[in-house]
């Protein structure tokens, strides 16, 4: 789109039609706030200085009907347009790097109903997720999705990336708990994806739009499921010589049962971060395991535990680790504990089989430490499944080795990302696990499927012909 003043003035009266004069803004402090999130990238963009790309038009619908308005105005003069949440992600997905419309969701924070009868909370996808919590907890259910974002990022965040919270080994990622949505596609239409998530009438459409990033519409309202409490929840802290009889133990435990908590650090992160929040001070491997439900079978569960851990070696440290791990779980991720500037940090995370996920930890890390001997390669393994399990993996590069210059800081962050991706799909590995891929990692996307990418070319080219969705994401 070519837009000149005379444009952009006609454009922005009818955008301010469509959701209010109030909740249409072009402020300069508004285009500046919503051009950074906590992609690295962008916050060390604008901590030397620099100014991000920034949208034309900050618009704030409040439901699918006015979604939809935005939508007509935006296919016809085919502007860009990218959706804003909380502004909690770390890939760039929100970062309106082509301009046009930011989409922020906020004011679609209603909560719909709480039925349970069909275990469900109905709600708009602009609501931060702890409130949904929140409205669980109030008719004695919870939602048992506790990101380390959970007070901070929304609904559509997690959707749109396919997030995942601590406790999923039992209940599942995002993608699991989403029963319907309402979806607002490129041109305007206002769709509903099937009543429930299971059944033969085709693809389930839920899973083309979850993890879409916003490139192939805006999610206005979900269905997400809601849980029991659980009669009793219990936690057991350990510690292996070595990951591989962790990996090993984890796996024969997961043909008997799912505990709701598996984390599993490897020795850098249990000497630094484990032993400053949870006190752990010894050698080794720290596991914190969580199993809850019915008191009788958490019973059943703890004497299988015990047993099958037994076998590989592990020491018992007993429940009070476990407790205090729970207690700070959002703790690691506060200041004074997290990585930040001036120092540069990612998270690799990526997942894959048991035969697998060990040999990508090596050779990340390898791969990492030698070609930047100035980076630390850390890692924990925190959701687990029958098959395999997802490795949360991090490069740290002190201050006193990041560029000054903001190009050639840049340059070094998508260099290491570039040789940590790249060993861990030589290796078995995906691009990413749920933190998303944004602008960040699209051009690993092609890398990943090959001739698969043209089945998501496809559906992106019907959906949104005019290319306006979130440009330059997703590999798209």
């Amino acid at each position: 789109m070519v837009c000149n003043e005379f444009l952009t003035d006609i454009i922005l009266t009818e955008l301010e039609d469509a959701v209010g004069k109030e909740n249409c803004s072009t402020r300069e402090i508004d285009k500046i706030t919503h051009g950074v999130d906590f992609f690295w990238l962008s916050r060390m963009w604008a901590d030397r200085g620099r100014r991000m790309p920034e949208a034309d038009f900050v618009v704030s619908p409040k439901d699918a009907t006015e979604t939809s308005k935005v939508m007509k105005i935006a296919n016809y003069y085919k502007i860009p347009v990218t959706t804003w949440g909380g502004g909690g992600g770390s890939q760039g997905g929100a970062i309106p790097v082509a301009g046009g419309i930011v989409l922020d969701t906020k004011r679609m924070n209603k909560i719909y109903e709480v039925n349970t009868e069909a275990m469900y909370i109905e709600c708009g996808t602009g609501a931060i997720y702890k409130h949904i919590e929140w409205a669980a907890n109030e008719v004695g259910k919870a939602t048992m999705h506790y990101p380390s974002s959970l007070t901070c990022s929304t609904v559509g965040g997690f959707l749109a990336h396919r997030g995942i919270g601590v406790v999923s080994n039992k209940y599942g990622k995002i993608d699991d708990m989403v029963l319907q949505m309402e979806v607002v596609l490129p041109n305007g239409d206002i769709i509903n994806t099937s009543a429930t998530p299971k059944h033969a009438v085709g693809p389930d459409l839920n899973q083309i739009f979850i993890g879409s990033e916003g490139t192939l519409g805006v999610i206005t309202k979900a269905q997400l499921r809601i849980y029991d409490q659980p009669e009793e929840r219990r936690f057991r802290g350990f510690l292996f010589q070595d990951m591989h009889g962790a990996f090993a133990a984890s796996r024969e435990l997961l043909q008997k049962f799912k505990p709701s908590v598996m984390r599993l650090y490897d020795e850098a992160e249990t000497a630094s971060l484990i032993k400053k929040i949870v006190g752990v001070e010894k050698k080794g491997a720290f596991m914190n395991i969580a199993y809850e439900g019915v008191k009788e079978m958490v019973e059943v569960e703890e004497k299988i535990l015990l047993e099958t851990f037994a076998k590989y070696g592990a020491e018992d440290l007993g429940s009070e680790y476990g407790e205090k791990w729970w207690k700070e779980k959002i703790t690691f991720f506060y200041p004074g504990h997290m990585m930040d500037l001036p120092q540069m940090f990612g998270t690799m995370d990526t997942i894959a089989t048991y035969d697998k996920i060990e040999k990508i930890y090596w050779a990340m890390k390898n791969a990492i430490e030698t070609k930047y001997p100035f980076a630390k390669f850390i890692a924990h393994f925190s959701h687990w499944y029958e098959w395999g399990c997802m490795m949360y993996d991090r490069f740290i590069i002190d201050g006193e080795y990041v560029p000054k210059d903001p190009t050639e800081a840049l340059k070094l962050h998508q260099e290491v990302w570039t040789t940590g991706i790249r060993t861990a799909i030589a290796n078995g590995g995906v691009v990413n696990d749920h933190h998303g891929v944004g602008i960040k990692l699209g051009r690993f996307v092609h890398e990943q499927y090959g001739p698969a990418m043209q089945v998501l070319e496809g559906i992106k080219k019907q959906l949104d012909p005019n290319g306006i969705m979130n440009p330059f994401k997703l590999g798209l």
